[in-house]
């Protein structure tokens, strides 16, 4: 961002989050909810496999051993895949509403010589554009 003020000041640099696609969007809530629902049995020490009739496996007997432990294993490994199911990646560029990157489109991100020439290039093609002369009719 800092190149790109210095090289170009006039440009407006802005930022915006895209909303990951639905069924992304409600794996990560679900997420959280049995984050949260698998935190508390494990403090109140209540065992989930004894009501479906089934032996606890031995996680969940380490995890009662250890309840603090296991209470942020459980939370930052969901955390992390709530974020990787809520991330897009996404990154667009545009100017004057025109789009010229996207990397959902390329598959990847620009490099900093890259990011350079394609403003370089659109620049140039909008001076170019200003100095072809209109006719009215």
């Amino acid at each position: 961002m800092r190149v790109i003020s210095q090289r170009y000041p006039d440009i407006r640099i802005e930022g915006e989050n895209y909303l990951p696609q639905p069924i992304y969007r409600h794996r990560a809530s679900f997420l959280s909810i049995f984050k949260l629902v698998l935190i508390g049995l494990i403090i109140v020490g209540k065992d989930p496999f004894a009501f479906f009739g089934m032996q606890a496996p031995s996680i969940w007997q380490w995890g009662q051993e250890k309840k603090v432990y296991a209470c942020m294993m459980v939370f930052f490994l969901s955390n992390r895949i709530e974020n990787q199911c809520m991330s897009t990646s996404a990154f667009e560029i545009t100017l004057n509403d025109v789009p010229v990157w996207s990397k959902p489109e390329s598959g990847h991100l620009p490099s900093m010589q890259q990011l350079v020439q394609i403003l370089d290039n659109e620049m140039k093609l909008n001076v170019h554009m200003d100095s072809i002369p209109h006719h009215r009719s």
